[in-house]
């Protein structure tokens, strides 16, 4: 079925969401690897083997007190982006100890997201070279530098993108979740003293949003990690990290869907289906989900897609159909109190247009990032949510694959075969 004309697009009487890029593909399922959890013997296991391994050497780890003792320099395997366009190179690096206020974490499972590869496709404004990829991570804490005191060596953790340092003016302000207290250093790939952590072969290697996830060990801010539940399995609610906090979130937090709402879900990739799952949760009576894809219609209904439109904008002009996606979704919306969120972007330097009587006529257009969440203390309730079954995330992954053949993954993603591929350290 093709989307309606224009002139019907009223029937909606909610919201539209605009999830950017559209997979095209069959969805395949791989269950290879089993689950990794943090319980019991499991987490005294990941304690003492997945934080020792062969090629590093280290003293005891420093506390949170700031006690004497030194962390020295990790050497292990990252997944390293030498240049765009090009496939990630697994190599050796060496991870320097944490400094103050910040916190080294040995990464156990990380997926990999559309970003990652906007950012290895040369499109992204703030991508620089070389760079260790991934924001999509949880792992457990090996050292702290000083002065953290909310975090110690052993804690389960999700790295964040997005920071909460409590303190600017945006963490403040209820109305948003824009964090800026490490926005200018982590956005040129640097730690919050404008150096990096990361070496390779003599060659300073940069950070990514702040997590860097494809690598054994990482170091991030200490406003930046999420402690979770530590019964959590690490492969799964890596997933938290990013793309279905930011689908759900969109939904719950940022459009404010309400009970008996219609909503339209435009891409049904990962983020669009946890867009479909936070309308679900909120109570829509019906839910459609566009994409170019109708085979995707079976997954999105297992989510809570009530419907399907097949969109008429083609994969093969992808820049222009995200922009008139973008714009289509806002005019889709109900006169008078249609909301339409933007979730997705385009690339660097295009806009998106619409006619003013559409906004004048009382829709409303919105942005949203990471679902709106104010991210330290969000992710762990999300976590909570999770392990009491109030939210879905074991259905999102359909690939697992070892660490080595990460580049793969970005195959699957981008032939449309994978809703998320979580990548096993």
């Amino acid at each position: 079925m093709t989307i309606p004309r224009r002139k019907s697009h009223n029937n909606l009487n909610m919201l539209y969401f605009s999830i950017t890029p559209l997979g095209h593909k069959d969805l395949a399922q791989n269950q290879q690897y089993g689950d990794i959890s943090a319980d019991g013997d499991s987490l005294e296991q990941l304690r003492l083997t997945r934080l020792a391994p062969s090629r590093r050497a280290h003293k005891p780890k420093r506390g949170g007190g700031g006690e004497n003792r030194r962390v020295e320099v990790i050497k292990c395997k990252a997944a390293v982006a030498w240049e765009a366009r090009k496939p990630l190179s697994i190599e050796e690096i060496e991870v320097a100890p944490p400094k103050a206020h910040e916190v080294r974490i040995k990464i156990i499972a990380t997926a990999v997201c559309h970003t990652d590869a906007y950012t290895l496709s040369g499109a992204d404004p703030e991508g620089s070279f070389p760079v260790i990829l991934g924001h999509e991570g949880a792992g457990i804490v090996e050292s702290v530098g000083e002065g953290v005191t909310k975090l110690k060596a052993g804690d389960t953790v999700i790295p964040l993108y997005i920071p909460q340092c409590g303190e600017c003016k945006f963490c403040l302000n209820p109305k948003t979740n824009l964090c800026q207290k490490i926005r200018v250093t982590q956005g040129k790939g640097l730690m919050p003293d404008g150096t990096s952590r990361f070496t390779c072969k003599g060659k300073t290697i940069l950070h990514y949003m702040g997590t860097s996830t494809f690598s054994e060990y990482t170091v991030v801010a200490d406003i930046s990690v999420a402690k979770i539940d530590p019964l959590a399995p690490l492969d799964k609610v890596c997933l938290l990290g990013c793309g279905i906090s930011t689908g759900y979130g969109a939904a719950v937090n940022t459009a404010k869907v309400e009970p008996g709402s219609t909503c339209a879900v435009f891409g049904l990739g990962g983020v669009g289906l946890a867009v479909i799952m936070g309308c679900k949760v909120a109570g829509a009576s019906r839910i459609i989900g566009v994409d170019i894809n109708k085979d995707k219609f079976t997954r999105a209904k297992e989510f809570g897609a009530s419907d399907f439109w097949g969109s008429r904008y083609s994969q093969h002009n992808a820049l222009t159909s995200v922009i008139c996606l973008q714009r289509a979704a806002l005019e889709a919306c109900h006169k008078g109190w249609g909301v339409s969120v933007v979730v997705g972007v385009a690339a660097s330097g295009e806009e998106v247009a619409t006619r003013p009587f559409q906004l004048v006529t009382g829709r409303t257009w919105k942005g949203t990032a990471f679902g709106g969440w104010k991210s330290v203390e969000s992710v762990p309730k999300l976590v909570s949510e999770y392990m009491s079954k109030k939210i879905k995330v074991d259905e999102f992954v359909t690939h697992n694959l070892p660490f080595d053949q990460i580049n793969e993954a970005f195959e699957l993603m981008h032939a449309g075969k994978s809703i998320r591929t979580v990548v096993k350290l």
